[in-house]
């Protein structure tokens, strides 16, 4: 098992932090006169009731989510989107101006913006042509002061799956903490690293409600790690992160994994059939190996044909002037409609 000192790793003011208390945090029974939150007795200005203080630390939701991912739910923390957790992770862990996280690029971007926010330097090792981790690069970049790594698997904007060897390798290594971004995981035959958390006391793992589960207008991400890590989030989180409603209509669809399910995989069958039709269209150049709901393409002149498919009202993402994937575009996997109206378009375009 790899151990670490979370303590010497976390910022020492936030060690010593006394937390807001929450009148949610002092009663955390559902029945009785609640006279404790200055709330509204009376209800709520719309049809349903909202007026009382949802959960703070959202328990119905992890217990239910608890099964699902093979994860204890005091190891469990839920935010605004995966995002919120990967800030939360760069206040407890990070001094400004002092310490260091390390990225690979391309990846997904808020890595960067956190560290730019929270004034923390940067160390960006690339990947490989092939988008594999440059795992000695890595570990030579670590300085004293490296407190994170992100590593996004499957990648963003890449869409391929990381080596799961090279990934334990830095794991065991480093004595920092090591985030695996898995967002589009469900799209991927990788098994998730949330196998191994009682083996890493190092490792975070993110995930989210926006792809597979098809919530991303409710904002609800997650987050993996140990008790103690998980219990320096809730610490040092807004009270009540995740709203009543956003609650409600996870718990909803943690009752039917089967849909979820049912949706992933009509997802990889037009992820399928767009890569046969890329195949054979003469100004699709590469098509990278997917383990995502997108596909990334290599076009001659992405400018022109990004701008040519916005006339036809159709938006993808020009990466092409990301590292390693100069004239590319990301495309994501859309309905079978609207995946049509794509092929002709770019048939049209020919």
């Amino acid at each position: 098992m790899k151990s670490i000192d979370i303590n010497k790793i976390t910022r020492p003011h936030i060690l010593n932090l006394k937390p807001y208390s929450s009148a949610r945090d002092e009663y955390t029974g559902m029945a009785g006169t609640f006279l404790d939150a200055n709330e509204n007795p009376l209800g709520s200005a719309t049809d349903e009731n909202f007026n009382r203080y949802p959960d703070p630390y959202q328990w119905e939701v992890k217990k239910a989510l608890s099964p699902i991912k093979g994860v204890n739910p005091e190891n469990i923390f839920l935010g605004n989107g995966s995002d919120e957790a990967i800030d939360l992770l760069f206040r407890a862990f990070c001094e400004p101006k002092e310490d260091n996280i390390i990225t690979l690029p391309p990846t997904y971007g808020m890595y960067q913006v956190c560290a730019d926010i929270n004034l923390v330097e940067v160390i960006s090792v690339p990947l490989t042509k092939d988008f594999q981790l440059n795992v000695e690069g890595i570990l030579d970049a670590v300085t004293p002061s490296s407190k994170l790594i992100f590593i996004c698997n499957p990648n963003n904007p890449t869409g391929n799956k990381l080596d799961e060897q090279a990934i334990i390798k830095i794991l065991d290594e480093f004595d920092g903490l090591v985030a695996i971004d898995e967002a589009y995981i469900d799209f991927s035959d990788h098994t998730s690293f949330t196998s191994l958390l009682s083996a890493y006391q190092n490792l975070v793992i993110l995930q989210t409600f926006s792809k597979a589960w098809g919530l991303a207008a409710l904002r609800i991400g997650m987050a993996f790690a140990s008790k103690e890590i998980i219990a320096l989030l809730n610490k040092i989180k807004y009270p009540y992160n995740i709203n009543q409603l956003t609650q409600e209509k996870a718990l909803e669809s943690l009752k039917n994994v089967s849909k979820k399910e049912k949706m992933v995989n009509e997802i990889l069958q037009e992820r399928a059939e767009l890569i046969r039709f890329f195949e054979q269209l003469p100004l699709v150049k590469h098509i990278h190996p997917s383990h995502a709901n997108f596909l990334l393409i290599k076009v001659n002149e992405p400018g022109k044909i990004y701008q040519y498919l916005i006339e036809k009202l159709i938006i993808v993402r020009d990466r092409s002037k990301v590292m390693l994937c100069e004239g590319c575009l990301r495309i994501t996997v859309g309905t079978p409609k609207e995946n049509n109206d794509l092929i002709e378009a770019l048939k049209a375009c020919e």
